[in-house]
């Protein structure tokens, strides 16, 4: 069960798809306009994450390696069609608002890629709960840009009126608000030491000027080479001491064998 949870924490917060691995991005800025929108793909992906992991997992040990890939494909593109015909039937409005996007989830990056990566070595249960978690994190990135963009460029959330029409902003409900809106949200994710694509655990620099590329002048560049030249020589001379030290030892360790046989 500790499994489990881990994967679900792994999936919403570790390794966000929409804010920490940047993953299904063409849908991610294309559904987006409305929060309905960004809900209902994000719902739809992760009922189709489940059980393509779920049902790869279980058949893991039967389908050959030769031909896992289209295998993968065939089962997502059956599960896909399912969704879209349920949609279809019972919330037709959605279906029609998504369009194209419904069977794109087919080639999602994130349905292949946990796919291949967790659900053909592991079990269904493991499997099934790193689809919710994923689906869960892909759903609530989609979300939150969503509700940002139908906010600022309608004045609404999920319908209902919050800004006044006069003041919206149009911009964010067309293809550059989606940007504006992801940026905006993965810098305050930096500004808050959140993980994100552009806030990993990046070992400390060993350069000179610290690895702030933003800043730098060229200025830095002669003090980047001589600093690292000299740490170089100085491990080299560190390792030299290391061995004398070390012969050392053992020469006198050898003599005092010697010694002790002589008397």
């Amino acid at each position: 069960m500790n499994k489990c949870v881990e994967r679900l924490h792994n999936g919403i917060i570790k390794e966000n798809p929409t804010f920490v691995l940047m993953l299904g991005m063409c849908p991610t800025l294309a559904t987006t306009t409305t929060a309905v929108n960004g809900l209902g793909m994000g719902l739809t992906t992760t009922a189709v994450l489940i059980f393509s992991n779920l049902i790869i997992s279980s058949l893991r040990k039967i389908i050959p390696d030769r031909v896992r890939i289209p295998a993968y494909i065939v089962i997502v593109a059956s599960l896909v069609t399912i969704v879209q015909l349920l949609l279809q039937a019972f919330i037709p409005s959605l279906n029609e608002s998504l369009g194209i996007f419904i069977p794109l989830i087919v080639v999602n990056c994130i349905i292949l890629g946990r796919a291949e990566a967790y659900a053909a070595k592991n079990g269904p249960a493991e499997s099934a709960f790193d689809g919710i978690g994923m689906g869960l994190g892909f759903t609530v990135g989609l979300t939150s840009i969503a509700i940002f963009r139908e906010l600022l460029g309608a004045g609404t959330v999920f319908g209902f009126q919050i800004i006044p029409e006069a003041y919206k902003i149009s911009i964010f409900g067309l293809a550059p608000g989606a940007f504006f809106v992801l940026a905006g949200l993965t810098a305050w994710q930096n500004l808050v030491k959140m993980p994100s694509a552009t806030n990993g655990n990046q070992p400390e620099s060993v350069l000179a000027c610290g690895g702030n590329c933003m800043n730098c002048t060229g200025s830095a560049c002669m003090a980047n080479h001589a600093t690292l030249e000299t740490r170089r020589l100085q491990a080299e001379e560190d390792a030299l001491a290391a061995k004398k030290a070390e012969l050392a030892a053992k020469q006198k360790e050898l003599s005092a064998k010697l010694d002790k046989k002589e008397n």
